[in-house]
């Protein structure tokens, strides 16, 4: 029984990478020392040594000056002082927009509704939501016996264990069967590595139980004394081992239930929505399957549906005796079959109940009692439809806005009449909705409310396809302020992307956002390859050896909003994070000219050398996305594009680079080098500001308010470009 966490998932998860090659040995402190020089009347900028460290592989030999900057276990005193540097150096020069960075933070701390509740999800005989309060940073989490909370009770207040920690998250709560116990993650460090605690709701007391170096995430078999973990291998941050653990024994009696060997899979835990069935759930980036076990025999052993195939991707669902499966086998853009959960090992037993399209990606499914909800995405915009089970009627949903994400979530009980759904556009608040599953009347349950002056009608979203230049054309939406924008080619524009794993940035909305609005800016995401929002072919052609169509799109819709005029090209900015922080670095050096500015947060950008460490998190994992170099075709390829590697003299747009020093996916050191080779090699004057959080991770700062000071930064740096002050 999952408590759900976040009830405005309005945000994808996104699949990110990871650090470098194993370090050499290292240079002692002085040798691997840097400038650290701040003259306050010039304010010079950190420059690093150049320890030159050579790597060969397929004859070709690679000289990385700046490899000495991985240490692995963050506490070189060269490295510690260089980062140090580099952030005294940032503040140096950031320090004129102190005002305005203060001004942005109040802005978007203002707009946040301080008391705020989520709307409460069932799930067995509880009714779950979460709360914030005043100033407190993190929610505090509440379960009543009826949806009305008439004898709310708190289960875990967040803000309670966070507070003696510079960084805290509880992730993965899950509440036992019979309602008494509570399991959650905590990470302390920002690693991403959790350990797991259980806590007696009818006590409030923690049991002994504490199961370290885990995901953080947990499933109960059906005795409410066992459940299952996944743990990860501490060098490469990869769940690899599911564990079954009985309550009051310690972590080394576990039993190992479930190896993956393969290390381009990812591992993953859930169960049926009848609570019969718990599913490991085996992924990588081209594959995927599921083993399953028992979850009313705790000693049950896993068994997979069918063996693995690569190019093979199936997800199921339990509706009785029958599965349901979202597939790509015949069907690129899926399709869902179905089959006796006795006879589903054999694939040609499996019967085809919607069949595959060639313009509509089928994305996932939500099964109950008499009905089905299924999700797709045609011209890139998602749709859902309810079909009965027994009459085979359907009813697809409607919406006002033209653009819009919509999902369904919480939906935890078979029985259930409603459907819940969050639905969100560029200028529609995140907004929670019970559908009826027979009438599909909607109730709005919750709109997000954005505190001050705002008014939806203040701000015009719009769609359009900008043509690149092999012809594809590329969605992408748009937002701003009516009365700011003239469309005569004098606003200023930033531009978002992500465009790798598949994952797709649908519109949606962003009370932050509104501070760039009001100040006269576009807000564009171009929806390039790499994405699926033109369905599976759009992924396709933006991954492996078609990866520059990926930098190719985005520097193509900038071109194509400036030719029709959404903004003005002395200042068009862009922004980035993790892979898309390779892609603010391949346009970097691709396109400089097109940009005023630039924010690639915690970019992955040596490509190649992060590509070739298997010791690294997550490295193997990406192979199905960007290739493998020690094949020499993708390491030519990645090569030829890799931000790190392709760093030319030549004049760069301003540029604000950030990390978190205890980042798991993409490791500090690849921005840190990235950096320095940036300042060894570019001719201009612009600045080049890295921000390192010393605290913090992939994510950022924890917390509500905190992770705000994040945004004013890159916001101030931005709008300061651009010539506004205020």
């Amino acid at each position: 029984m999952k408590v759900v966490q976040s009830f405005a998932l309005a945000a994808l998860s996104l699949a990110v990478l990871a650090g470098c090659n194993k370090a050499p040995e290292q240079k002692n402190a002085s040798e691997a020392s840097v400038s650290q020089e701040i003259n306050m009347a010039g304010v010079t900028a950190p420059v690093a040594n150049k320890i030159p460290f050579a790597m060969e592989i397929h004859g070709d030999t690679r000289t990385d000056n700046y490899y000495w900057m991985r240490d692995d276990e963050r506490k070189d005193p060269a490295v510690i002082a260089h980062l140090n540097a580099e952030n005294t150096y940032t503040d140096a020069m950031l320090a004129h927009t102190k005002t305005l960075q203060a001004t942005l933070f109040e802005e978007l701390k203002g707009r946040i509704q301080k008391d705020d509740d989520s709307v409460p999800t069932k799930s067995g005989d509880f009714y779950y939501s979460s709360q914030t309060r005043g100033e407190n940073e993190y929610p505090t989490y509440v379960r009543s016996s009826d949806a009305k909370g008439t004898d709310q009770k708190v289960i875990l207040d967040v803000n309670e264990l966070a507070k003696d920690h510079d960084y805290y998250s509880a992730t993965g709560l899950s509440v036992s069967p019979n309602g008494n116990l509570l399991a959650y993650g905590e990470d302390t460090v920002s690693r991403r590595i959790y350990t797991i605690l259980v806590k007696d709701l009818n006590t409030g007391k923690l049991l002994e139980d504490k199961l370290e170096g885990t995901d953080g995430d947990i499933v109960w078999a059906n005795d409410n004394k066992t459940f299952y973990y996944i743990k990860k291998d501490l060098q490469t941050l990869l769940g690899y081992q599911v564990y079954r653990h009985t309550l009051g024994t310690p972590q080394a009696q576990d039993e190992l239930v479930y190896e993956e060997t393969n290390t381009s899979y990812y591992t993953g835990l859930g169960k049926s929505k009848d609570k019969q069935e718990i599913y490991i759930w085996h992924g990588s980036t081209s594959a995927s399957g599921v083993s399953v076990i028992d979850a009313n025999d705790a000693k049950s052993k896993p068994t997979r549906l069918i063996e693995r195939e690569e190019n093979l991707e199936y997800d199921i669902a339990k509706h009785g005796d029958t599965y349901y499966i979202v597939t790509n086998l015949n069907a690129v853009n899926f399709q869902l079959m179905t089959v006796h959960k006795d006879k589903a090992h054999d694939k040609a037993n499996w019967r085809t109940l919607i069949p595959a399209r060639d313009d509509i990606k089928l994305e996932g499914i939500d099964l109950f009692a008499d009905h089905l909800v299924y999700k797709e995405r045609e011209m890139g915009q998602s749709r859902l439809t309810i079909r009965n089970l027994t009459s085979g009627d359907e009813q697809q949903l409607s919406f006002n806005d033209s653009s819009y994400m919509i999902h369904a979530y919480g939906n935890n009980e078979l029985d259930s009449q409603s459907l819940r759904v969050y639905y969100a556009s560029m200028t529609t608040p995140g907004s929670t909705y019970d559908i009826d599953l027979n009438s599909t009347a909607k109730t709005l349950l919750k709109q997000q409310q954005v505190m001050g002056d705002f008014d939806a009608d203040n701000y015009a979203s719009e769609r359009l396809f900008i043509t690149a230049r092999d012809g594809v054309k590329v969605p992408v939406s748009l937002v701003y302020r009516k009365d700011k924008f003239k469309k005569d080619g004098t606003n200023p524009l930033l531009q978002y992307a992500y465009g790798s794993y598949g994952a797709t940035m649908d519109p949606s909305f962003s009370s932050g956002r509104l501070s760039l609005l009001d100040r006269g800016f576009v807000f564009a995401i171009a929806h390039i390859r790499g994405s699926q929002m033109l369905g599976r072919p759009w992924y396709e052609d933006g991954k492996l050896l078609n990866k520059k169509n990926t930098f190719n799109d985005f520097i193509d819709v900038t071109k194509g909003l400036v030719t029709q005029q959404y903004g003005n090209e002395e200042q068009i900015f862009a922004m980035g994070g993790s892979a898309g922080g390779l892609l603010m670095g391949a346009v970097a050096n691709q396109a400089p000219e097109l940009y005023q500015g630039m924010v690639a947060a915690v970019p992955f950008v040596d490509v190649v050398t992060t590509m070739l460490d298997a010791s690294l998190p997550l490295t193997t994992n990406e192979y199905g996305e960007w290739g493998n170099p020690n094949d020499k075709v993708y390491y030519d390829y990645m090569l030829s594009y890799s931000p790190y590697d392709q760093v030319s003299k030549q004049a760069y747009p301003n540029m604000l680079v950030t990390t978190g020093l205890h980042d798991s996916q993409v490791q500090y050191f690849e921005p840190a080098k990235w950096v320095a080779k940036l300042r060894d090699f570019k001719t201009d004057d612009n600045k080049l500001l890295f921000k390192i959080d010393m605290e913090a991770g992939h994510g950022g700062a924890s917390g509500r308010f905190k992770s705000l000071e994040d945004t004013a930064l890159n916001y101030a740096f931005m709008l300061d470009l651009a010539g506004i002050k205020k």
